[in-house]
């Protein structure tokens, strides 16, 4: 049975607006981190003496943590409180970055990125349950999930920035220091600006199903980080891909059968839903390779500095922003969810097709800007609508592992995405040396990463053709239909909708 909430008084909805603000700040926060800690790598291996193996696990340790307890964090927050967790998880994210910071050994740092994971796999499905039950008029939903996509769309480039900025002119701790005043200033403002009920009825929470899901989605996303290094025939990544594998279809088997599952069953059977956070993560493993080489064309090719190649990336960000704040709410309440989605997909791979034609010598303006401009379009038609379909006509107290299970999607795409097309890339790369041996000059060299790229570049732009195809194909949810009165068009009804099956 669905709970119903009381509805907030007139100051909290007066307030949900400067909600929004700070729960766009702590996500912001979450995307940054996940790129200012890349850029500081290589000076925090050299002051903490890092080995060349274990270095991989400032970023493994977050990763493992953060996409392992996604789905606990989503149920907790329904369990206990969208607002309560939201701001325990903004105060130890926080106090994790400053333990990072002062860190005097490597394993200090490993536990701190792990804590930030951990404390990140609350804050993230939190504030998206905030944001999908805070707003549930459709044109100010589509307006929030519109700054929503483009804050979560600026921080990588943000992060690129700032990490490389504080790195040269301060020192790497700094990466992790700048955490905890965002942290603060979202803490106090949440405090004061969100809103949310606790249902009356808690009920238990499902032990087994969170030991087999947070073990499995380890095992998934440990294994796709080894298989960047090792290679995806390495039995390690082959045994944790299996056993991640195994485990997760038991958690499957287990909440068809638990009395109360950890994620429900009812979550996953709507067509539409599913539909989203396929093409979600379709579109998210193409992103994040994208993400990958263009980092690396930019830096190893064209020898950006690190904060050149962060604001490189600028114009793809500020037009998915703006594509997501302007023009996409503006569709998501005159077109089916589905016509958003497949062009965004569309114009995207088609991005991504036109930088495998990027040569070793680039000019920015003409052979990069042009792409990257059309991906970030592509990428904001489509972040709205997929976000919007994924919690849409979910129960109140469903609302966190809604979006926990939408951040899954990202994070276990993400790891997917990186692993699969770098190993696609050095793979194809090695290829090509090899067939021109001995004769490898610096220049043959640049030409073969850059082969890689191509053809990385091109399988990302096939997997996001594959994420327009899943959109059309699965979701059927139609445009809310207007309801005549005697002064002209109402507003939209949200729960008329045309949907086809």
């Amino acid at each position: 049975m669905s709970t119903v909430y009381p509805a907030p008084d007139a100051v909290c909805r007066s307030r949900r607006w400067w909600g929004l603000a700070f729960i766009g700040i702590a996500q912001l926060m979450v995307v940054l981190d996940s790129t200012i800690v890349n850029i500081a790598l290589p000076s925090a291996q050299r002051e903490l003496h890092m080995s060349d193996t274990n270095r991989q696990w400032v970023i493994t340790a977050y990763t493992l943590a953060f996409g392992g307890l996604l789905l606990l964090g989503g149920r907790v927050a329904d369990l206990v409180g969208r607002k309560r967790t939201f701001l325990v998880g903004l105060i130890g994210f926080a106090v994790a970055s400053g333990v990072g910071g002062a860190s005097q050994e490597d394993w200090h740092l490993f536990g701190a990125r792990a804590l930030q994971g951990v404390f990140a796999a609350t804050l993230a499905p939190s504030a998206l349950s905030l944001l999908t039950t805070t707003f549930t008029e459709p044109r100010e939903r589509a307006r929030a999930f519109g700054v929503f996509s483009g804050t979560a769309a600026a921080g990588s480039a943000i992060g690129l920035i700032a990490g490389g900025l504080l790195t040269e002119y301060l020192d790497w701790r700094w990466c992790m220091y700048v955490n905890a005043p965002i942290a603060v200033l979202a803490f106090l403002g949440g405090l004061w600006s969100l809103h949310d009920h606790r249902p009356e009825r808690r009920p238990r929470l499902d032990i087994p199903g969170v030991l087999l899901a947070c073990t499995g989605l380890v095992g998934v996303v440990y294994g796709c980080s080894e298989a960047s290094s090792r290679g995806w025939d390495s039995p390690r990544v082959l045994g944790s891909l299996g056993a991640g594998a195994v485990l997760l279809g038991l958690f499957a088997v287990r909440q068809t059968r638990a009395a109360s599952p950890l994620l429900p069953p009812r979550i996953v059977r709507d067509r539409n839903r599913t539909g989203a956070f396929l093409t979600l993560w379709l579109a998210v493993i193409a992103m994040f390779g994208m993400f990958l080489y263009m980092t690396y064309y930019f830096q190893g090719v064209l020898g950006y500095r690190p904060v050149e190649a962060g604001l490189a990336f600028l114009p793809m960000s500020a037009t998915i922003m703006l594509t997501s704040t302007q023009l996409s709410p503006r569709l998501l309440h005159r077109l089916p969810p589905r016509v958003p989605l497949s062009c965004g997909a569309v114009l995207a791979a088609t991005g991504l097709f036109l930088l495998t034609f990027l040569p070793v010598r680039a000019e920015y303006a003409v052979h990069v800007l042009p792409s990257t401009i059309l991906f970030g379009l592509g990428m904001g038609l489509l972040f709205v609508p997929v976000m919007d379909t994924a919690t849409k006509g979910v129960d109140p107290s469903d609302a966190g592992v809604a979006s926990a299970t939408v951040n899954t999607c990202q994070q276990v795409g993400g790891s997917i995405g990186t692993a699969l097309l770098n190993t696609i890339a050095t793979s194809t790369t090695a290829a090509y040396l090899a067939a021109r041996r001995p004769a490898v000059t610096t220049d043959v060299v640049k030409s073969g990463v850059v082969h890689g790229f191509h053809v990385g570049l091109a399988w990302a732009s096939g997997i996001m053709l594959l994420a327009a195809v899943t959109a059309w194909l699965l979701i059927t949810a139609g445009a809310p239909v207007r309801r005549e009165t005697a002064g002209g068009a109402a507003p939209y009804d949200p729960h008329r909708m045309r949907a086809g099956r």
